[in-house]
């Protein structure tokens, strides 16, 4: 099986406007970058199927070679339907950013510049935990762990009575 080089540099242009237009912040240019690599990847899965062969139908004088996949033509059409359905849902996007602000283009959010201002060390997250801060009792497992201070959850018994006389 040999791949048309006219599909494939047709494919690579695709996939690459199509990584272009959605690295931009226009939802337009987003959503056409969207279907650009749609038509690519079927593009794709089409230059997978091979070349054109008979109809998938089982007859006893037909050499099994001679058939073409039904697979590759499925997943075409199933890639159809969702690309559809993700360029409607972007189009209600758009629509309504429109509506709302009268803008196309995404803004940077106060919230998401502080986010990206803060540094990645957390200082409850990264901090030192001691041993075991659970409230029910351990059981160590060796004797190391049974001469560690923290290992038991025994309170401390006070040698001094409360509320008598002594």
């Amino acid at each position: 099986m040999s791949i048309n080089l006219t599909l494939l540099i047709v494919m690579g242009v695709l996939y690459a406007c199509g990584i272009y237009l959605i690295l931009e912040r226009s939802l337009t240019r987003v959503l056409l970058g969207l279907m650009l690599l749609a038509n690519a990847t079927n593009i794709l899965i089409l230059s997978t199927g091979g070349y054109a062969g008979l109809a998938p139908f089982f007859t006893k004088e037909t050499n099994p070679d001679s058939y073409s996949d039904p697979l590759p033509q499925a997943l075409i059409l199933t890639s159809i339907v969702i690309s559809f359905a993700v360029t409607a849902f972007m189009l209600g996007i758009i629509y309504r950013t429109w509506v709302l602000a009268r803008q196309d283009e995404i803004q940077d959010d106060l919230e998401d510049v502080r986010v990206a201002k803060t540094p990645s060390f957390d200082a409850e997250d990264d901090a030192i935990v001691p041993l075991e801060t659970s409230e029910f009792a351990i059981t160590p497992s060796s004797t190391q762990d049974r001469n560690h201070p923290e290992a038991t959850e025994t309170p401390n018994s006070s040698t001094t009575q409360e509320g008598g006389s002594a």
